[in-house]
């Protein structure tokens, strides 16, 4: 494990708490930066300052991110937002933020405003933080930007994970995750969304979806999420999975992948569609296991 570490250019204790710690503040501090200049000089040219190549935003499904906001006809609200969640690989290159979103409406009317969460992937190239992919959810009612991040929710997924490197054993552990993906996604036809997360979710997972608040912990995250599915699909139609991309993280026990979920049939006028944004870590007995599921119909 050493001297593969070494071949990507880590030390080992690039892995030990310490910096752990030290990767978690990098991430919560380009969030915190982004959130900032989206304020001072706009969210299409703070995007542009943040996108990153291969960059996605969810519309109807995943689309290139960069195309769309250098498009000169790219028109969109301001938003503002804040992390009150933050994960981030081993390796320090991968990460997640999450937190309360306003979406800002234009006639300045604060009582038109809409209000969400907003789930964003980050990748570190060089020194640079780079924005991979955002998906919002939006729920009634206001919500409070008054919220930081702590490491402390963020240690128990850490003590869940295998350590840096574990899946050296598999020749390509990004197919692996991609098949793990694909298998969620039929195991929701077979067990239904609560026995499907709780096989496959971590014990701290975490479930951002419309309407609500997030749900933390495999049984209230496996339960939402069940209830959410039960509302959105007819018991008999199965859905289907439709894996679009991701990256694995350089220490390789942290990826994400994207994509959508429709049921059979389902047209631009009816039935359920959604896209997917999903964060997964290896588990200490090897196998991938969803720490984030984000869920927004389209």
């Amino acid at each position: 494990m050493l001297l593969v570490a070494a071949a990507f250019g880590f030390a080992a204790e690039d892995y030990g708490p310490g910096e752990q710690y030290q990767y978690w503040l990098e991430l919560e501090a380009a969030d915190q930066t982004y959130a900032d200049r989206s304020l001072e000089i706009g969210r299409h040219q703070a995007f542009l300052e943040f996108l990153g190549q291969g960059s996605v935003v969810f519309r109807d499904g995943p689309v290139n991110a960069l195309e769309l906001y250098s498009s000169e006809s790219f028109s969109g609200a301001e938003i503002s937002w804040e992390a009150h969640y933050i994960d981030v690989s081993r390796a320090g290159d991968l990460g997640l933020s999450a937190g309360p979103l306003v979406i800002i409406n234009p006639s300045d009317d604060p009582d038109q405003d809409l209000y969400g969460h907003l789930i964003s992937i980050w990748r570190k190239q060089g020194i640079r933080w780079e924005l991979m992919a955002d998906l919002a959810v939006l729920i009634p009612g206001y919500l409070s930007m008054d919220v930081q991040p702590n490491f402390e929710d963020t240690r128990p997924v850490l003590e869940e994970t295998a350590p840096p490197f574990a899946a050296l054993s598999d020749p390509n552990p990004m197919e692996t995750l991609v098949e793990a993906d694909l298998t969620f996604g039929r195991s929701i036809n077979f067990r239904g969304g609560r026995r499907a997360l709780l096989r496959w979710g971590m014990e701290n997972s975490r479930v951002y979806l419309p309407g609500m608040a997030p749900a933390v912990g495999a049984e209230d995250a496996s339960t939402v999420y069940g209830a959410f599915l039960d509302t959105q699909l007819e018991a008999t139609i199965p859905i289907a999975l439709n894996h679009v991309g991701g990256f694995l993280a350089a220490s390789q026990e942290l990826g994400y992948s994207y994509g959508t979920m429709q049921e059979e049939g389902a047209t631009e006028e009816a039935g359920f569609r959604a896209n997917y944004l999903r964060f997964w870590r290896l588990n200490t007995t090897g196998e991938w296991r969803i720490a984030v599921e984000v869920l927004s119909p389209y």
